[in-house]
């Protein structure tokens, strides 16, 4: 029985990589796919605009926030697209405009948010509370890699069984 989704590659699925890291898209397919031809259209768009762009006066400034907005269309869009989740180890990464890192051992708090019928849209998502503070979101396309984490979490902070105390010495009464 495979766990593998349509549209992944062979290695976008953790159960492909059998003791070795685990790793997934951040985002799924379709999103990915939705953030090409947004930003394929915004530039489309732009270049349909070029002629009356042309006839407005532009300050510099204008020109900037312009320019600098048509860039972080095209950064965010890329991320979108190949921005990835991995667990090696206890160590949780997602790289995205800025790597996302978080190890087990800095863990407050967990909250898996996964819409199974929004799955193929909203990329399931970990939220993670640190120790001394800050908070973070992580995306996995494949919420086993989110799980695993959690797992990881969970043995450094519950506590383990404890011993099993001595039974009494029979000979001694």
């Amino acid at each position: 029985m495979s766990d593998a989704r349509p549209g992944d590659a062979p290695n976008d699925h953790p159960a492909t990589q059998e003791g070795g890291p685990l790793e997934s898209a951040a985002f799924p397919p379709l999103l990915r796919t939705l953030a090409v031809v947004l930003v394929v259209d915004l530039f489309a768009f732009a270049l349909w605009s070029l002629p009356s762009l042309r006839t407005t006066s532009w300050s510099a400034t204008s020109l900037f926030v312009f320019g600098v907005a048509g860039l972080c269309v095209i950064w965010v869009g890329y991320w979108i697209v190949y921005s990835r989740t991995r667990l090696e180890g206890d160590v949780l990464t997602q790289t995205w405009l800025w790597n996302k890192r978080v190890s087990a051992q800095d863990v407050a708090q967990l909250k898996l948010v996964h819409i199974r019928m929004l799955e193929r849209v909203i990329a399931p998502r970990l939220l993670v509370r640190r120790r001394f503070g800050g908070i973070t979101w992580f995306h996995a396309y494949d919420p086993q890699v989110l799980i695993a984490f959690g797992e990881q979490v969970a043995m450094r902070t519950l506590p383990s069984a404890p011993p099993p105390s001595p039974e009494p010495d029979p000979a001694s009464k």
